[in-house]
């Protein structure tokens, strides 16, 4: 139970953290994507959440000893299927944790690079077709960016 919960704070955590210094880091250049850039900071606070259901689920199956004898009916085998399941779970939610944070460190800096290249293209006067770039707003990045990141939280979800 502890397992679940230690360990998928931890990647909850650390994937909020990262996430957070990659959205601060692209809020300097660009401060009108700080909310549409919020979604991975979101994505990895829920991982906690995971850890949380699983160890409620997990408390619920524990069993107490007889009260008249006082022998557990507890088996070596429950106590083993209930750590490995709160360590899939935890171990799962860390590397997902581990993964969002990457991804969105880099993804959002590079869609806040992105977006201020081409507003300041745009205040030079470059206007003529330069590959799509002038006129973007980093739509294209963007959604590649939130897949890369929903592919991630999968990772933690399934486990």
């Amino acid at each position: 139970v502890a397992s679940a919960v230690v360990f998928a704070n931890m990647g909850g955590a650390y994937g909020t953290a990262k996430a957070g210094q990659g959205l601060m880091a692209m809020g300097v250049h660009s401060p009108d994507q700080l909310m549409k850039n919020i979604i991975p900071i979101v994505m990895a606070g829920v991982l906690g959440i995971y850890g949380l259901i699983v160890a409620v689920i997990l408390n619920g199956k524990f069993t107490t000893p007889e009260a008249g004898t006082g022998y557990a009916t507890y088996s070596q085998y429950s106590a083993f299927s209930h750590l490995a399941a709160g360590l899939c779970c935890g171990l799962c939610s860390l590397a997902s944790g581990l993964a969002i944070g990457i991804a969105a460190d880099a993804g959002t800096r590079a869609v806040g690079a992105q977006a201020s290249m081409a507003a300041s293209w745009k205040k030079m006067g470059f206007t003529g077709d330069s590959g799509g770039q002038v006129n973007s707003s980093g739509d294209a990045l963007f959604v590649g960016t939130v897949l890369i990141q929903v592919f991630a939280s999968n990772l933690g979800l399934y486990g």
